[in-house]
């Protein structure tokens, strides 16, 4: 080999004697044969000078990647269920597919999300499903809003003229469903919010107190249960029931019908047994009121209670009004199909101006009995006698009978059966 460390000059002078150049040429030659790097004209790192690489310079390596990992000789194993198929396969990182990578994850991030999305959404549809019934449900029971109108005019039997809170009025239909007999000009009604169709009628506030004077069910004494009476029960016959059930006879006679009558008497002489049997005979509505309710403690709530009731008394017309109390005919009209009964033990303290014509125009006196009204309050004493000694298996009575038969008949008058409906 040839030394590195030669001088330049004493190369150049090596080089050109021609013995030295072929002893460098034959030790060149056989280094090449013995490595097994010879070429035809090529040098060694360490060659001549004329090479093209620097003494000293090194040959860079390039990158080889590890080789893959074979599966050659290995038994590939199969995955079984939802989760194999949803997992990605294992990636080596190649080169250039570490993002890819990446982007395969964060897809598979958000298939995850949406699966739990769709599961909560599944969870949750039943309960919104009853959400939305109760909804539903809340809904028909509150109904749509319904404003408050006056009835103004009728023009048929389906439209009329109506007139809300805010003040224009509007010509509207009327739905099937409402009562048109009750329908009158003057009359709250509802109306549909939107198209202010008439969908129902308001009733007028009524009383508490009032509503309860009302006898629902007709009392059970007749005019066959008053022993006597006969001229008393033929004027109140005239006066209060007569004009319920014929007004037209006094319309053809051409005179007016009373408007009440005034029961006086001393007690126990039959008054209120011979209204109940008038509430009895008529189909008209019975409204019994004893006067000291119409004494009230706060000044105005009695006129304001007598006026209620002769209102309701006009609505449920034809009706039979019994009070012991004049005051509230004063200042009001004619009633029509509405009768006034007044019962009175002392018709002297009573003021003359109440009892005037046009007021009380048949006053009816309920004196003592006479022998012939005893003689029929006898008969039915015996009636009731003969009954108990039936009872008992017996073709006779008794003393103890008639005793029985007076005590069984005074209980219903005074404790045993109320007598009406006090307020």
């Amino acid at each position: 080999m040839i030394p590195c460390f030669l001088e330049k000059k004493d190369n150049e002078k090596k080089l050109k004697n021609p013995s030295f150049r072929s002893s460098v040429f034959f030790i060149h030659t056989q280094k090449q044969i013995t490595m097994g790097q010879g070429t035809p004209g090529g040098m060694n790192r360490q060659g001549m000078p004329g090479d093209r690489k620097n003494d000293g310079e090194k040959k860079e390596k390039k990158f080889e990647p590890a080789a893959p990992p074979t599966r050659v000789g290995r038994k590939q194993r199969k995955q079984k269920g939802p989760e194999a198929a949803a997992r990605l396969p294992t990636v080596t990182p190649h080169s250039k597919c570490r993002l890819r990578l990446l982007k395969l994850e964060r897809i598979k991030d958000y298939l995850l999300m949406e699966e739990e999305f769709v599961a909560n959404q599944e969870r949750l549809k039943p309960q919104e499903e009853k959400t939305e019934e109760d909804r539903s449900k809340v809904d028909d029971l509150r109904g749509s809003p319904m404003s408050v109108g006056n009835l103004e005019e009728l023009i048929d039997e389906n439209h009329a003229i109506v007139s809300s809170s805010v003040g224009p009025e509007y010509y509207v239909g009327i739905l099937s469903f409402v009562d048109k007999d009750q329908l009158e000009p003057g009359c709250a009604i509802l109306m549909h919010n939107k198209v202010l169709s008439v969908v129902g009628l308001l009733q007028d506030d009524v009383d508490p107190m009032v509503s309860v004077m009302k006898v629902e069910k007709a009392p059970l004494e007749s005019y066959a249960d008053i022993g006597g009476l006969d001229a008393q029960i033929q004027e109140i016959k005239e006066a209060v029931e007569l004009p319920l059930t014929h007004p037209e006879l006094y319309e053809d006679i051409g005179i007016k019908p009373p408007k009440g009558v005034i029961l006086y008497g001393e007690p126990g002489t039959g008054k209120t047994l011979l209204a109940k049997a008038v509430a009895n005979s008529t189909s008209a509505t019975f409204l019994r009121v004893v006067g000291s309710e119409l004494i009230q403690k706060y000044l105005g709530d009695g006129p304001k209670l007598v006026r209620e009731l002769f209102r309701v008394a006009d609505d449920l017309s034809p009706s039979i009004v019994f009070i012991d109390e004049i005051d509230a005919l004063d200042g009001f009209d004619s009633r029509g199909d509405v009768k006034v009964i007044l019962a009175t033990n002392k018709i002297e303290s009573l003021d003359p101006a109440l009892l005037r014509p046009g007021r009380i125009d048949r006053k009816i006196e309920f004196p003592l009995p006479d022998i012939k009204t005893r003689r029929r309050i006898f008969q039915a004493i015996c009636t009731e006698a003969g009954l108990l000694a039936l009872r008992e298996r017996r073709m006779k009575v008794t003393h103890p009978d008639f005793k029985k038969a007076k005590d069984k008949v005074m209980f219903k008058k005074k404790e045993g059966v109320p007598e009406g409906l006090y307020m």
